[in-house]
């Protein structure tokens, strides 16, 4: 069969390759330039080529850097890809030259290393936004360390605790998910130059070199791994993932708080936005704008995860270009959650007399009540819960503060005996002031032991911002490394 077609079909051109190009135009760009300078140099270095050659290729190269217009430059399907084009000029400029850099390399390798170098940089910012909003939330921690607030669990009002206490949650959760991302980073510290196709090359080549001109902790060793294994894809947005799936939770408490019913947070008016028809309505809208962009940013995850299920274990075009450059709008749409949230929750406060309400209708520090019991009745749990249970089914709609009377009648008939408590104890046994000064140990809401619990946590902050700081030093080292290298090429 006779086939005169000639590639790229139309189609193809205008559905896959020319948006790839722009892809790589917006993304790739600068990362290309710096893998064709380090890798000339590890050319040069191990004798695969001259120093006169590379030095026509460097200035080549230089020069190609200098004069094209990254901006007008399109896809005209001459040239498949965007180093085929940086190909291309270097053999018009150079002859059979300009096609010597790609000595020892493939496509395949220069893929995965451009995806961890463009992934590398956006995730280091998102950490840096996580500590940020971390940083923010151990402040307003340290502020509402004392500021009461109803307790919910299954829906329900269920102990009183502090807003301090609540966010101390909230970051150590913060602090584990920043800590699964810079692991996620730090597996991005690998570079896969080197392994060529799939085998390495039969050339000398200097792999530890080029990883250290790039940046990068070292090569990653199995050069079929460096080509197949997208391990590194997987572990970041699963690690990203669960920051905004953890954050989404808070989100609906958020929701649910600022309630006209609940009325427990009060968001400022610049953070409310008012009905066009209802004027009484204040909509706090950024929390559904928080909500919905975390929801997306999961997706997003979601999606690059799962294009990965049941792919050959292999180079394959579903974990590469396409799927990495839509991958890139998670840390858009998570960006916004975190610089939303960072300004968000450091302005809201607590409404103290709703809070107050709610805790006395909902009888919410009546455990502390049967605790006291225990301590100062010689009964045991079980007996006293009974009391307190007893106490609560016969409030009739009267706050806990009101029923001293039903306590002592409850209590006489379950010992027979009149209890030693007098009203004065009984109001300070359920008071949410007292619930929480009684609560002290490790992790609890008592003044001590949150201050202890925000003091490690800036720790842990500390600690993620230093590894952050040496993995971008690195990198800001090898960008030096490979521009004193690149010139010693042009003077040869």
């Amino acid at each position: 069969m006779t086939d005169n077609s000639v590639f790229p079909d139309p189609t193809y051109k205008d559905t896959v390759l020319a948006p790839l190009f722009e892809g790589v135009k917006t993304h790739y760009a600068g990362h290309m330039a710096a893998i064709n300078r380090a890798h000339l140099v590890m050319l040069v270095e191990t004798g695969i080529l001259t120093g006169a050659d590379g030095r026509k290729i460097a200035q080549a190269l230089q020069a190609i850097d200098a004069e094209t217009d990254m901006a007008t430059l399109t896809y005209t399907g001459e040239h498949e890809d965007y180093f085929f084009y940086v190909e291309a000029e270097l053999r018009r400029r150079l002859g059979d030259l300009g096609g010597a850099l790609h000595t020892a390399r493939s496509r395949n390798d220069m893929d995965h290393t451009l995806f961890k170098m463009a992934l590398r940089t956006r995730a280091e910012v998102m950490l840096a936004q996580i500590t940020k909003l971390t940083e923010v939330l151990i402040a307003k921690a340290r502020e509402e360390a004392a500021t009461l607030i109803v307790a919910y669990t299954h829906g329900q009002p269920a102990q009183p605790t502090t807003f301090g206490h609540y966010l101390g949650a909230m970051i150590e959760v913060l602090n584990r998910d920043a800590q699964r991302l810079s692991a996620a980073i730090e597996n991005l510290g690998h570079c896969p130059m080197g392994a060529a196709a799939i085998t390495t090359s039969g050339f000398p080549i200097d792999r530890t070199r080029m990883a250290d001109l790039l940046g990068f902790n070292g090569p990653l060793v199995n050069s079929y791994g460096c080509i197949a294994s997208v391990d590194y894809v997987t572990g970041l947005y699963s690690a990203i993932k669960l920051v905004f799936l953890h954050l989404g939770r808070v989100v609906q408490d958020l929701a649910f708080w600022s309630s006209f019913e609940v009325g427990q947070l009060y968001v400022p008016n610049a953070l409310v936005q008012i009905s066009s028809i209802m004027p009484q309505k204040r909509n706090p809208v950024p929390i559904e704008h928080m909500r919905h962009l975390a929801s997306v940013t999961c997706g997003r995850c979601d999606m690059v995860v799962n294009t990965m299920h049941n792919t050959p274990f292999t180079d394959m075009n579903d974990s590469e270009g396409e799927v990495q450059q839509a991958g890139y709008a998670v840390f858009g749409s998570g960006g916004r959650v975190l610089d939303l949230m960072t300004a968000f929750l450091p302005a809201c406060s607590i409404n103290a007399d709703n809070v107050r309400r709610n805790s006395d209708a909902a009888s919410i520090t009546i455990t502390e009540l049967a605790d006291t019991i225990v301590r100062d009745e010689s009964l045991t749990f079980r007996q006293a819960h009974e009391v307190a249970a007893h106490v609560a089914r016969n409030l009739d709609g009267a706050p806990l503060s009101a029923g001293f009377e039903i306590f002592q009648m409850a209590f006489q008939v379950a010992m027979d005996r009149p209890p030693a408590m007098d009203n004065a104890a009984f109001q300070t046994a359920t008071s949410p002031e007292i619930f929480v000064a009684r609560r002290d140990r490790i992790g609890g809401p008592a003044s001590a032991a949150l201050d202890a619990a925000l003091t490690s946590y800036a720790q842990v902050l500390n600690g993620l911002s230093a590894e952050s700081v040496s993995r971008k030093q690195r990198i800001a080292d090898a960008e030096t490394a490979r521009a004193t290298a690149f010139a010693q090429l042009l003077e040869t």
